[in-house]
């Protein structure tokens, strides 16, 4: 059985927070909170699959709120819908120019909110088990917003970086990020369902594929490259990730651009 998401609902207006806390319990795990100060307090000490927060609020209304988890780095993967009684057009815009990543108008259906959740988490599942199984696919792609991009297209440099160091790990890279190695675990882990060690793995095989690709290296020759102990480790890996031996690989591709 899947563990249940955990959502961290935002609202002053207690009974309506209580109302959505009711509706959702019984498929996610909930955490409410009362306003946006709050709300990235608990954020520094729990970890959240998404966020659901409306605008209209003391201490910090949720625009702001929304500005500051996608402006921080450890934050700003997670999926963020925002409820408001405005429904001006302007309000819209303003709410996705902070990173939103839904606008919910007042009064809402329920099932629509569910159903909005539902397809965020749902899409990110789908984007990430195309990435992972597909060598060819751009990290980037599995970023939901532009600050998970250039989050990834960082972290994807790093590792480029250091393609032929076998010694390279998520210690390393979290001192390179200035991060802590349980935040960028996982910060990782959240965009790309890999652990950072999976990630620097999976990053060797795709350099791995477009080397394949370009027929310059034979087989041994890129697992020295790229920092395997051997050419049977290298071979090894690339069949369990992407189901295809390298050699395998390289005659679909060939094939491929005759076809």
């Amino acid at each position: 059985m899947n563990a249940k998401s955990n959502l961290l609902l935002v609202d002053d207006h207690t009974e309506l927070l209580e109302f959505i806390a009711d509706d959702l319990n019984e498929d996610y795990q909930i955490t409410t909170s009362s306003n946006g100060r709050e709300a990235l307090d608990l954020l520094s000490t729990e970890y959240f699959d998404l966020i659901v927060s409306d605008v209209m609020m003391p201490e910090m209304d949720g625009f702001e709120l929304c500005q500051r988890i996608k402006e921080n780095i450890a934050y700003a993967h997670i999926p963020l819908i925002l409820l408001t009684a405005k429904n001006s057009i302007e309000s819209k815009i303003q709410g996705l120019e902070f990173g939103a990543d839904a606008y919910i108008e007042k009064p809402f259906s329920p099932a629509f909110l569910r159903a909005q959740i539902a397809s965020l988490l749902k899409n990110r599942v789908k984007v990430k088990e195309f990435f992972i199984k597909n060598p060819m696919s751009q990290i980037q792609q599995i970023g939901q917003n532009q600050s998970e991009q250039e989050f990834l297209l960082k972290i994807e440099e790093i590792i480029m970086q250091h393609l032929d160091d076998p010694q390279f790990n998520v210690d390393r890279m979290a001192d390179i990020l200035c991060m802590s190695r349980p935040t960028l675990y996982r910060k990782i882990n959240v965009v790309s369902s890999l652990s950072p060690n999976e990630l620097i793995n999976l990053t060797r095989l795709r350099k791995a594929a477009e080397l394949l690709i370009q027929k310059q290296y034979k087989v041994y020759e890129i697992s020295n490259l790229l920092g395997y102990s051997s050419a049977t480790h290298f071979s090894r890996n690339f069949q369990k990730q992407f189901g295809q031996s390298p050699t395998e690989f390289q005659d679909a591709q060939t094939a491929l651009s005759k076809s």
